[in-house]
């Protein structure tokens, strides 16, 4: 398809047509444009003064309806519906819950709105609605506007053309990394988190009298992020300086805790700063579903005891336990442990996204910051140059008062009478007070301006003191013009002006003011250890219990095991056998899988206790083979019953999720059989035909999880339809140590000891030969 059309007979929007272009061009086109408004206008915040535009309006709609901070409040509705009406036409919801999180002390470091009403809390509950709030602005607020009314930043026009409003605003201090922005825009998004306004003011400084200092080095005066919920910095420096020299990285944060002591030996875990942007509602549901699913053992309980503080109440099941391993087990595995990204990508002079180190956008700020400086300077003068002339035309007026009333009172055009007048030197009436020759006697003539000043004069100034009042703000302007020239002709003087003002905006907000102190603090990691389950729980001794339905329990003590337990109608027992609330099992189920299962998280013994299938996810098509009591270091033989098999470590079966391990690879209709810890040298397999076969159990293989090799051949019959079939299959396996021989039952108390196995001694995977003399004729070996 071509990208032009050469047709001059072709519609377009000129001749009132409709345009005909390729399809990919224009929907590449469109796009674009959607692109570039979402990452300029929406998205990612500006380098100067760390604000998105709909952020910009909503502080310039206050202003302009004076919502200063020390005036009164105005209903939130109002303030969203004039920034959708003058400035933002998004719809009046997106303005009102931005204008909300400015104000949430526990979502912005330094809140620019202050509200008076429910603006939501750290619980994650939302604001009232706006008809319900009132806002105004905070001093922080009124600094970044500060300079606004003397030309310090342009204006453009609104969207529709009826107003005006800032492109930026003029920003004492860089609100960028002080109060952090996130958002997510085409391709691109950017997460700055807070820091603390007093250092950011001293990297600055520093920035200043070293312009080549290197990034590292203002970590000196930012050694990281200052979150408005504290909590603990637990990154290591060297990544944390990787971080803000790429702009990329990422910072581990976690709660503020302190062990409260109960006496007695009693003692509970009191969290008092939980990580940013956590939700204090879903962090207890979560720790909440962590004890009730048994996943931390030794946590017993958690309560929320917060006022207008956080507290949060964490007891453990034990006294025994020490609180840094409870703890470690929570930052595993619930949000009082978070990871911070940082991707500082934002608009360099509003214009361009780039991801920039903290250096750059520092610098970007104070960029700013002089072009602010030097604009409000070229503004000042202007105001002064016009204050000037005014005085010069008054200074004339007083010294020639009896001339100037003569041409107001009898002069049909006063204005133009004054300024056609020759105000030279003979008419100047020399005074000791006003020794002076002004620039306006000069040229002999007052200008426009200045007669227009004299005629709005009051009668009351009319007065000798008043003279001399207006030479000496003469002076004094003079000398402050002079000031702003060498200002504005000097590099030096502009920087050192602009390092003052920001020793005055630490001073503002530094430590004297209210929340202007560090509130993260910084701590090594203390990587947390894989804890073992014994030292999370008491050790106490329990019966298992399941039934044949899948029923299982756990009952309190060792019981005898021959004892009559009740079961639900229908059922009956199947596996019972001692453990202890530390140990793990292992169920084996036909598809070949694995699953675990802690002791210490079954049921109890009073009911008849809960499905196998509810605490591990296993198939409804699924049977349990073999429940076991995991022992490190041991192995187990798996076997199919198709006769395939190999030996695993135990260790590597532990399935870490409820889905399971899949170990032993079965097909079709084939299932797994048999799971029986190794204990020998030699393998005995015997099939449902009564084959019986002895092999060293070298030619079994270690595998950790497959399909296995042929532990016995089984013959192919023809079924009662014709079909072909397996004559036989496994019936079972065992090992044994070959000098040891084997036992087996045959009913009652009787047992059978064949001491020697060789005429069954084969290579693997053979027929084998009849069972011996006495052998169960359910061919099982127990």
């Amino acid at each position: 398809m071509n990208d032009t059309i050469d047709d001059p007979n072709m519609k377009t929007p000129e001749n009132g047509g409709e345009v005909a272009e390729p399809l990919r061009r224009a929907i590449g086109e469109r796009y674009l444009t959607y692109a570039l408004s979402t990452i300029m206008h929406r998205a990612l915040p500006d380098a100067r003064d760390g604000l998105k535009p709909v952020h910009r309006r909503i502080l310039y709609a206050m202003r302009e309806l004076r919502l200063n901070a020390t005036g009164g409040f105005r209903k939130s509705a109002k303030i969203s519906g004039d920034v959708m009406g003058n400035y933002h036409p998004h719809g009046d919801a997106a303005i009102y819950d931005a204008m909300a999180r400015l104000a949430q002390d526990f979502n912005v470091r330094y809140p620019l709105v202050d509200g008076q009403g429910n603006f939501g809390n750290i619980d994650g509950d939302n604001p009232a609605a706006s008809r319900y709030t009132e806002a105004r602005m905070t001093i922080v607020a009124e600094a970044l506007l500060e300079g606004l009314n003397e030309d310090a930043v342009d204006f453009r026009d609104n969207y529709d053309g009826t107003l005006t409003e800032p492109v930026v605003l003029p920003a004492q201090f860089p609100n960028l990394l002080a109060n952090g922005s996130s958002g997510i825009a085409v391709g691109m998004a950017t997460n700055i988190p807070p820091h603390n306004i007093a250092e950011l003011c001293d990297a600055c400084l520093h920035l200043i009298k070293v312009p080549e200092a290197r990034d590292d080095t203002l970590l000196n005066y930012v050694p990281g992020p200052d979150f408005p919920t504290g909590g603990i910095i637990v990154e290591p420096p060297e990544n944390i300086a990787h971080a803000y020299r790429t702009g990329r990285g990422s910072f581990r944060l976690r709660c503020k805790y302190e062990v409260e002591d109960l006496g007695r030996g009693q003692w509970q875990v009191i969290v008092t700063e939980i990580p940013y942007q956590v939700q204090k509602s879903k962090l207890i549901e979560k720790i909440a579903e962590l004890i009730q699913t048994k996943k931390i053992p030794i946590l017993a309980d958690v309560r929320d005891e917060s006022a207008d503080d956080i507290r949060l109440v964490l007891e453990p099941r034990s006294k025994n336990v020490d609180p840094e391993v409870l703890m470690g087990m929570l930052y595993r595995n619930s949000d009082l442990e978070v990871r911070f990204s940082l991707n500082m990508n934002v608009l360099i002079d509003g214009v361009t996204p780039k991801v920039c180190s903290m250096k750059e956008v520092l610098r970007a700020f104070l960029d700013h910051r002089q072009e602010v400086l030097l604009r409000r300077s070229r503004h000042r003068m202007a105001k002064i140059d016009h204050r000037l002339e005014v005085l010069e035309g008054f200074i004339i007026a007083f010294l020639n008062l009896d001339r100037v009333i003569d041409i107001i009172r009898y002069d049909d055009d006063p204005k133009a009478a004054l300024m056609r007048e020759n105000w030279g030197v003979d008419h100047v009436r020399a005074t000791s007070e006003a020794d002076y020759v002004s620039p306006a006697l000069g040229e002999g003539e007052l200008s426009e301006v200045q007669a227009e000043a004299i005629l709005n004069m009051r009668l009351r100034s009319l007065r000798r003191l008043e003279e001399m009042e207006l030479v000496r703000e003469r002076d004094a302007l003079m000398e402050e013009r002079a000031n702003l020239e060498d200002l504005l002709a000097d590099d030096n003087l502009q920087w050192a002006k602009i390092a003052e003002q920001l020793k005055e905006t630490r001073k503002t907000f530094g430590k004297d003011y209210e929340g202007g102190a560090r509130r993260t603090r910084f701590a090594e990691a203390g990587e947390v250890e894989e804890v073992p389950l014994e030292a999370m729980i008491d050790r106490e001794p329990i019966t298992v219990v399941c039934s044949q339905m899948g029923w299982i329990r756990a009952m309190t003590g060792h019981i005898d095991l021959t004892r009559e337990l009740k079961f639900k109608d229908g059922d009956g027992p199947r596996f019972i056998f001692h453990a202890e609330t530390t140990d793990r099992l292992l169920v084996f189920a036909s598809n070949g899988r694995f699953y675990t299962v802690s002791a210490a998280n079954l049921p109890g013994g009073r009911g008849m206790g809960e499905p196998l299938r509810l605490i591990v996810d296993l198939p409804n098509e699924a049977q349990i083979v073999d429940i076991l009591i995991h022992k490190p270091g041991r192995k187990l033989l798996v076997a199919s019953g198709a006769g395939n098999g190999f030996m695993v470590p135990e260790d590597d079966v532990l399935a870490q999720t409820r889905n399971g391990k899949q170990v032993l690879n079965v097909k079709g209709d084939e299932t797994a059989m048999i799971c029986k810890p190794v204990d020998g040298n030699h393998v005995a397999v015997v099939s449902q035909n009564g084959k019986f076969l002895v092999f060293p159990i070298e030619e079994l293989p270690e595998m950790t999880r497959g399909k296995g090799v042929r532990l016995q051949k089984y013959n192919m019959a023809r079924g009662r339809q014709g079909t072909l079939e397996l004559d036989g299959g496994l019936s079972d396996v065992t090992t044994f140590n070959w000098e040891d021989g084997l036992k087996w039952s045959m009913g009652g108390d009787k047992t059978r000891h064949e001491a020697d196995l060789t005429h069954w001694l084969a290579k693997r995977a053979g027929v084998g030969k009849k069972a011996p003399y006495g052998f169960p004729r359910d061919y099982k070996f127990s």
